[in-house]
């Protein structure tokens, strides 16, 4: 269950993201055909990379482990860009700042909807089973 709604909110962070670097970014095009397609391709990459750049990060350079996530929404962004029709990232400002605004976006975005509701729900149904379970 857990999983589920880390995923579905990694879902949605990172629609938010794209919107914003697409509305914030001349160099950034987001085009509404692909989008959904950019989403996925962006999501799976970022899921499958992450751990992977962590574990080259802790092997060959453990200072700059802190890293990962942005090296992994760079690499994310690049392989979402290798999809026709979906994102278009050009110009080499729009390189720098698009991993950093997506990192953000969907490192704070994630860690709060952490926090605030995927936890406490959590914890309610736990504290539901245990109450119903004591009757």
């Amino acid at each position: 269950m857990r999983f589920l709604l880390q995923l579905l909110a990694q879902i949605v962070l990172g629609a938010i993201a794209l919107i914003v670097i697409h509305i914030a970014l001349p160099g950034v095009t987001l085009h509404v055909a692909g989008f959904f397609i950019a989403l996925g391709v962006f999501t799976l990459a970022h899921a499958l990379l992450g751990p992977f750049v962590l574990s080259i990060a802790q092997r060959y350079a453990a200072p700059l482990a802190g890293g990962v996530g942005l090296v992994a929404t760079l690499l994310a962004l690049w392989v979402a860009t290798l999809f026709q029709g979906g994102i278009e990232i050009h110009g080499v400002d729009s390189w720098v700042l698009a991993p950093i605004i997506v990192w953000v976006i969907t490192a704070l975005g994630g860690w709060l909807i952490m926090a605030f509701w995927i936890d406490k729900r959590l914890a309610k149904r736990k504290a539901a089973k245990l109450l119903k379970g004591a009757r």
